[in-house]
Order: C-alpha cells, then sequence, then structure tokens
C-alpha cells in the first residue's frame, strides 16, 4: 500500500512537530512517523520530566541548607509519589499531541520508519511516498565499547524507576550523569560517577565546573574522573563495574549502572543509502538552510542534523521553524545560533552562554575577563548557599559581553538575561546602569560586570 503525502515527518517531538504543524497549516498534506508514543524526547523522556523530579531534589536541599538558619526539621524524597507526580505530566502527552495532529490534518504512523529509495519512507510494510521528508527523529544513547555496555539503563528508564537502587553508578560526566547524580543523592542513594575525561561537564568553564565537583563530592559522591570502563557484569549482589585509570585497576559495585556519556543521532537503521543521503557522527549533513546535500527531498533538524548547534529543545524548535519556512517558500532562511544558553541543572545549576574564556581568546579578541565567588553575597548567603560563582568575558574593543559562565541558585535564569545581551550586543555600560529590582539575581548582574 502506497500513500503520497507532501512532507513526511521522522519524529514526533519539537523538531518534528513544529514544522509539521506549520506545513498542515500552509494547507500540505502532512504525515508524522514514530515508533514510540507521540510526544517525543523533551516532553516525554527528557526535559520536562527531568525536571519535575528535580524539583524534589530542590525543595530538600532548600529545607537542609536553612537548617539553623530559622528552618528545623527534615525532608526526603518519596520517590513514589514523586514519580506519580511526575507521571502526572507526561502521560497526557502522547493523547494529546496525536489529537493535536488529528486536529490539524496531519497523518499519523507508528513504526520505525526506512527509506526504500530517494522519494519513499516505508513505515511496517506501508509505502508513504513523500515530496518531502524531515528527519528529526532526535537521538539515542551511545553505543559504548566495552562488554557488557547493554547492562547500562538509559535516561528514559531511569526517568521510569519504580523504585530507586540504595547504589548507582553513572557512566559518563555530562548532562544526564551530573542532573541524576544530584537527584539521587538527594534522594539519599550512594553514587559514583565515572568519567574519562579530566572533568564532568566538559562544554562548561572548567574553573566553575571545578567548583561544582567539589560540591557533587561534599554531598557523598565518589566522581572519578580520567577513569576508564572496561567491562560491566551482573553479579548476584549487582552490577561490577572494572575500569583503569592513571593511578591504576579501578573497581565500584551498584545496584544499577546508568548510560551518561553522551547521545548520537538515532539514524542506523534508516537506510539512508537507499535514499542518498549523506550523513556524518553528528546527523544528516545539510547546507545552510537545513537541507541535505545530497537530496534536496531531504531536510533535517534536531538531533538528527549536523549543524553548529547544541542539542537543546529551543535549537530543535528554531531549526524546524527554519526547516518549514523553506521548505514552503524555498531556500531562504538560516538557522541562528547565536546566544545560546544552556544549563545543566544540577543543584546548584550551572550555565553557559556565547565564548568560554579559552574561545575567546583563540579567536583574537582582547578581553576582559570578570570572575569571582558569590557565595558571600546577599542573594546567596540568605539561602545557605555553599556554591556560587561567575565569570564574564567582555570583549574590550566593544564593549559588549562576548561569554557568561553561572554557578549557583538563580544560574538558569540569570543566564537569559546575558544571553539577551550577547545577542542584542548591549553595551556593559547600559548593562550596570540598568536598574533592576532588588533584592534578586538580575540585580547581581551589574556587580559582576564592576568586578
Amino acid at each position: 500500500m502506497s500513500t503520497t503525502f507532501d512532507l513526511v515527518a521522522v519524529g514526533s517531538g519539537t523538531a518534528a512537530s513544529t514544522a509539521a504543524f506549520m506545513c498542515a497549516k500552509a494547507g500540505w498534506s502532512v504525515a508524522v512517523v514514530d515508533s514510540r508514543p507521540f510526544g517525543g524526547t523533551c516532553a516525554l523522556r527528557g526535559c520536562d520530566p527531568k525536571k519535575v523530579l528535580l524539583g524534589g531534589a530542590e525543595a530538600v536541599d532548600f529545607v537542609r541548607r536553612m537548617r539553623g538558619h530559622g528552618v528545623s526539621g527534615e525532608a526526603f524524597i518519596h520517590w513514589s509519589e514523586l514519580l506519580d507526580f511526575k507521571r502526572s505530566f507526561t502521560e497526557p502527552v502522547p493523547g494529546e499531541r496525536q489529537e493535536g495532529f488529528r486536529k490539524a490534518g496531519i497523518t499519523t504512523f507508528r513504526g520505525r520508519a526506512r527509506f526504500v529509495d530517494e522519494e519513499t519512507v516505508a513505515v511496517d510494510g506501508e509505502h508513504l511516498h513523500a515530496g518531502n521528508v524531515l528527519l528529526a527523529n532526535g537521538a539515542m544513547p551511545a553505543p559504548l565499547p566495552f562488554e557488557g555496555a547493554d547492562l547500562l539503563l538509559d535516561s528514559a528508564g531511569f526517568l521510569d524507576l519504580d523504585a530507586l537502587p540504595d547504589r548507582i553508578v553513572f557512566v559518563g560526566g555530562g548532562y544526564i550523569t551530573m542532573e541524576f547524580a544530584h537527584l539521587a543523592l538527594r534522594a539519599g542513594c550512594k553514587v559514583t560517577i565515572v568519567q574519562s575525561a579530566a572533568r564532568p561537564l566538559v562544554k562548561f568553564d572548567p574553573d566553575l565546573v571545578d567548583r561544582l565537583s567539589d560540591t557533587t563530592r561534599r554531598l557523598g559522591a565518589d566522581l572519578h574522573v580520567g577513569t576508564r570502563v572496561t567491562r560491566i557484569e551482573r553479579r548476584s549482589g549487582g552490577i561490577v563495574l572494572t575500569g583503569e585509570s592513571d593511578g591504576g585497576a579501578f573497581r565500584v559495585e551498584a545496584d544499577l549502572a546508568v548510560h551518561g556519556a553522551g547521545r548520537v543521532p538515532e539514524l542506523d537503521d534508516m537506510d539512508l543509502e537507499r535514499a542518498n543521503v549523506t550523513r556524518t557522527e553528528r546527523g544528516v549533513r545539510v547546507n545552510e538552510y537545513l537541507q541535505s546535500i545530497s537530496n534536496p527531498r531531504v531536510y533535517a533538524a534536531g538531533d538528527a542534523a549536523d549543524t553548529p548547534g547544541m542539542p537543546l529543545t529551543p535549537v530543535a524548535g528554531m531549526e524546524s521553524r527554519v526547516a518549514a519556512s523553506n521548505l514552503l517558500e524555498g531556500n531562504h532562511r538560516k538557522p541562528d545560533y547565536r546566544a545560546v544558553p544552556s544549563v545543566a541543572f544540577t543543584e546548584p545549576p550551572i550555565a553557559l552562554v556565547g565564548l568560554t574564556e579559552h574561545e575567546a581568546v583563540v579567536s583574537g579578541l582582547a578581553v576582559d575577563v570578570r570572575h569571582g565567588d558569590m557565595s558571600d553575597w546577599f542573594t546567596y548567603r540568605r539561602v545557605g548557599a555553599r556554591a556560587a560563582a561567575y565569570k564574564i568575558v567582555v570583549d574590550r574593543d566593544r564593549d559588549v559581553v562576548v561569554g557568561a559562565h553561572l554557578l549557583g541558585s538563580g544560574a538558569d535564569e540569570l543566564i537569559n538575561l546575558f544571553a539577551l545581551a550577547i545577542r542584542c550586543e548591549i553595551a556593559v555600560g547600559d548593562l550596570k546602569d540598568t536598574l533592576f529590582a532588588y533584592p534578586t539575581h538580575a540585580s547581581d548582574a551589574a556587580h559582576m560586570l564592576r568586578s
């Protein structure tokens, strides 16, 4: 059986749905294909459910920090209740997304999509003839080159655990590991982190990451850097992970091992070669309009596309809008990756936007780097915060911020102010002279820029 559509979008998350709705609104016949429940990673298995669970960790951490400062008693995470709360957000999503597709006139298909030829996608034996295809099917955990890697639980599985085990080991040191580790630590778990690089969160400012690492260790985590996993095996007592480091052999026992060592585009089983779609390890090779360089019928967005964009939901949405605009009107619009903020929702959170200090120097800019510890500033001292710091990179010649790096409560919101400043090239003098509501995190920005 074969059906013809103007657009077949593979995936049902932000990168796929945004374009699908835009094209359907313009009168195109649109199909959406997904092998998982409709809604995508962010809404079902990523950002949103993670943030709901982390709300429990934030509450527990706040109470513990304020003990002896007017707050008494103890706070605990009741995992089953917290999980039920999380599911109240995620469980309605597939039905609501499918109903949204239906109302928009979008046809939905459940199953794995594979190319038959340059203009045909097969889904469970049905052939979808596509005038255009948007590959927006996201990412999956990166394959790991050691025996027993199949014993690792992925992030989706962790977010749906009915109970947290006593001992958890996280392999890798990226967003997933650090965020989940901080949640598990507040829930009373024994946490071990095994990272092959010299520090976790390698994209963030190293000085701030070192401070966050110290905090993570103070919370009770065993954080091992420069350590390579060589094997994982199941024993009667749980999981045994072995590895190597400069200090010699490494071994840890746990009840559960979690994959936090990166994600890659979920494209391997799509038979891209049949459609003449060229890809790299980072995704489909696209031109500046998000169009495949080898098959003009195909566009890609989000984690499936090899672009300079970070693997973040706002980037996926922006790329999807760009792809839809180019599909509907011809190639005329390019994605804009300026000043995209990123946050690791540890407790406290760490955030970045723009250039790191190293990147600014390498690029040849004459920069002033304004940095300092904020733990004794009113904003942080009043809530018992022990880790708070900043680093602001200023282009001396233009007197504008080109990079901002924050650690501390409120960093996840304050980083947006700096993103706006970088994107709009607001002069440092104007930022310092702006009157922000006081006392707030934003009101500290002027002090960061004066130092």
